[in-house]
């Protein structure tokens, strides 16, 4: 059943930032269509639980298979995609001496790739209604003196550039393309993957001084992926507490 709703692609949508992006833009009216390796199951219940619709599709965003499976999933269940968020992600803190080329490729893949891939699922639903928003989820750490980063920070400062270079690809079609960068958060990647130290150190650096949460970027993301963003394309906000400032 196809829908008047605007629909919205959420990948990395099973927990943490994603999951709280699916049930901001499900109160906002938005139906939502969750991606992950993992089962979203809580994702789609707080996205029905809002009245929005919801569909999952469990995949490998850096697979290129996964482009025709979304789009078969989109075109079968709403017949449209008006907002992508590109959330996906892996943060292996490896110091560069004990990162290989595997590592490297697999980090650029996950972080990068799936985003490029992602954009191109979606974009021919865009454009046929000369509409649609485009956020990637990049990180703060790009301004930071970070260490064990070097392959997380390449990835990111890509996401930074393909968000910059498309803008200027689709504004034509009432397309725009931003970037939200994050800090460290406790969301539960965040906690498995992060020094609580670390954590602990970022905040007491931040003009907001706690812990970021997964709800804290919600905000700037519904923002750029709403109407009231149609003048602001090409950009990254970073929603990190005050830490790192363009």
């Amino acid at each position: 059943m196809h829908t008047d709703r605007r629909v919205a692609v959420v990948t990395g949508a099973a927990q943490g930032f994603g999951r709280a992006i699916c049930a901001g833009l499900a109160a906002r009216g938005t139906d939502v269509v969750a991606v992950d390796l993992n089962a979203c199951a809580q994702t789609l219940k707080e996205v029905r639980a809002a009245g929005a619709r919801a569909a999952e599709l469990i995949a490998d965003v850096s697979d290129p298979d996964t482009v025709p499976r979304l789009r078969a999933l989109l075109d079968a269940e709403f017949g449209r995609c008006d907002i992508l968020v590109n959330n996906a992600g892996v943060y292996p803190n490896t110091p560069f001496q004990d990162v290989d080329l595997e590592l490297w490729q697999r980090v650029l893949r996950i972080n990068l790739d799936s985003q490029f891939l992602m954009a191109k699922a979606v974009l021919p639903l865009m454009t046929g209604r000369r509409w649609g928003r485009i956020v990637n989820i990049t990180s703060n750490s790009v301004g930071l003196p970070a260490t064990g980063l070097s392959h997380y920070m390449a990835s990111k400062m890509g996401s930074i550039g393909f968000t910059r270079g498309l803008a200027n690809d689709v504004a034509a079609d009432g397309i725009t393309v931003n970037a939200v960068g994050p800090t460290a958060s406790l969301t539960p990647g965040g906690r498995a993957g992060i020094d609580p130290e670390v954590v602990r150190t970022l905040a007491a650096g931040q003009a907001i001084k706690r812990p970021g949460e997964a709800e804290d970027i919600v905000g700037t993301v519904l923002f750029l992926a709403s109407e009231d963003s149609a003048w602001v394309t090409g950009q990254t906000i970073m929603a990190d507490g005050g830490l790192v400032r363009l």
